[in-house]
């Protein structure tokens, strides 16, 4: 996944050396590296924080059922 990422970073630098001036290079650094980047690694990352946060509602979750029997 990263190197996907990685690959893109360095082309989109690439274009922002070679362009014109330096509004224009800002221009591509923003619009075509860091918003692009930053929403394909939120996307690719879905599964982890899915699995993480439902790890950790599991945890969350008290053993009612032992203390139930001692209740009495």
């Amino acid at each position: 996944m990263y190197i996907v990422a990685i690959g893109w970073a360095y082309v989109i630098l690439m274009m922002a050396i070679t362009a014109s001036s330096v509004g224009k290079a800002l221009a591509v650094l923003i619009f075509l590296g860091v918003l692009p980047l930053a929403l394909f690694v939120y996307v690719a990352d879905r599964p982890r924080r899915r699995s993480v946060a439902a790890s950790n509602q599991m945890t969350d979750q008290p053993d009612t059922a032992d203390s139930q029997s001692d209740q009495r």
